[in-house]
């Protein structure tokens, strides 16, 4: 099973503009505990690179555009561009994540499962690899 999705969320807009929502448990698949918004990244600069033990995320460009390198460890890698602001991408527990490639009016929201916790970051790649393994591992020894 695929440890991340592309979402599309309503658009109710009308001649006077778009209005599009997103509601926790709804368009987003859990309780919302941290939103936080990058911008004024440099193109060829890189962000996250890194995964996380228990945080889940949304990623949604909410103006221009960015590309995000998703991968789950095992077999699952994509990059996938965030470019229109009804779309947004699902990210599970354990998936490692790169942003990159930013416009220059880039504005990516990120909406987070759990508060900020240094502790449950995986910072190298390397790292993120051993763990998956470990974990997959003892799932086939049960």
């Amino acid at each position: 099973m695929k440890k991340y999705r592309m979402l599309e969320f309503p658009q109710l807009g009308d001649d006077r503009g778009q209005l599009v929502v997103v509601e926790q448990l709804k368009e987003i698949p859990f309780d919302l505990k941290r939103i936080f918004y990058i911008y004024g990244t440099k193109g060829e600069v890189a962000r996250g690179q890194h995964a996380n033990r228990r945080s889940e995320f949304v990623l949604i460009n909410l103006n221009g555009s960015c590309k995000v390198l998703v991968d789950d460890g095992m077999n699952d890698s994509e990059v996938i561009v965030l470019d229109q602001p009804h779309t947004g991408v699902y990210l599970d527990k354990m998936v490692w994540k790169e942003m990159f490639d930013f416009s220059s009016d880039s504005i990516l929201l990120v909406l987070a499962s759990e508060l900020y916790d240094k502790s449950e970051y995986i910072n190298t790649y390397a790292e993120f690899s051993d763990e998956v393994k470990k974990n997959e591992e003892i799932l086939t020894e049960r």
